[in-house]
């Protein structure tokens, strides 16, 4: 149940927001953590694991940024330039990140994805999000938030949730090499609990990624082993980037990309398993 103060937040930031060419800019970090113990690394060495997870951290670590106005809104992730000699640190999958594009009046949800080198136009279902308010608060910043929390149905392909599957002490450890890659080693949960902080001093219906739909711009969000949180917000900077529509590659539901993407990690894991079929015979 919201507070009182709560509605009077909406209201007073309603009223100071109400210009028509309000816009602004929030910056994000998101990290999600990776515990290596957990998967067939005991006779890693420490240094080995060091290497690993400083070639990961360009995966794990990332900066964003929402453009947004009063309905519509452009979340990218920050561009950088790859180290001389590097290899532009691990990628998962052949996947490269994508920016976001909403609208929340319209109901207008799209993404533009890049995946082994094609790109795609991905249109996602305008569902709103059921979000559980609370009267608890804390301070992001200058600006008083208020906790949401939701249950949301993970994404198949969404590594960040990805973990190692818990056997019971009376179960067989299982071969990897009888199975595809290992895939019975790995599970992925069917829900995960998000919780959200946002702030009605920013009046907007919007947030990071797939996040929207609380009375305030969202600054914090936690789901499962990852933390995204706003480190600056800047209103009505000089320089205003447009908030446009994304038009770029080829249009696709969700759901059919998920196909194409399973599909093609299929096809993967067979090439893989081929190669090292032929590698074992010829020892």
């Amino acid at each position: 149940m919201k507070s009182f103060f709560t509605y009077l937040f909406i209201f007073f930031s309603f009223t100071s927001f109400s210009q028509k060419n309000f816009h602004g800019k929030a910056t994000y970090q998101s990290k999600t953590t990776f515990d290596m113990s957990q998967w067939n690394n005991r006779e890693m060495s420490e240094q080995r694991k060091k290497r690993i997870m400083e070639r990961m951290k360009n995966m794990l670590e990332k900066t964003y940024f929402l453009h947004f106005n009063k309905t519509a809104s452009i979340y990218k992730e920050e561009e950088k330039l790859d180290a001389p000699g590097g290899r532009g640190g691990f990628r998962f999958g052949g996947f490269t990140g994508g920016t976001k594009y909403k609208n929340t009046s319209t109901k207008t949800f799209l993404e533009e994805s890049e995946f082994f080198g094609k790109k795609f136009l991905i249109k996602e279902e305008s569902i709103m999000p059921e979000w559980e308010m609370s009267s608890e608060t804390k301070k992001i910043g200058n600006y008083v938030c208020y906790k949401a929390t939701m249950i949301k149905k993970t994404n198949a392909f969404d590594w960040r949730s990805m973990r190692r599957r818990r056997r019971s002490k009376n179960e067989e450890k299982i071969d990897s090499t009888k199975v595809k890659n290992g895939a019975k080693e790995i599970e992925m949960p069917k829900e995960v609990l998000v919780t959200a902080w946002y702030t009605p001093q920013i009046p907007v219906s919007n947030g990071p990624g797939e996040y929207w739909g609380l009375p305030g711009l969202i600054l914090e969000v936690n789901s499962d082993r990852t933390t995204i949180l706003c480190t600056e917000v800047v209103l009505n900077p000089k320089e205003k980037t447009t908030i446009k529509e994304l038009s770029k590659g080829e249009s696709v539901t969700r759901t059919e990309y998920n196909t194409i993407v399973k599909k093609k990690m299929e096809e993967m894991r067979e090439m893989w398993r081929g190669r090292r079929g032929r590698g074992t015979r010829r020892r």
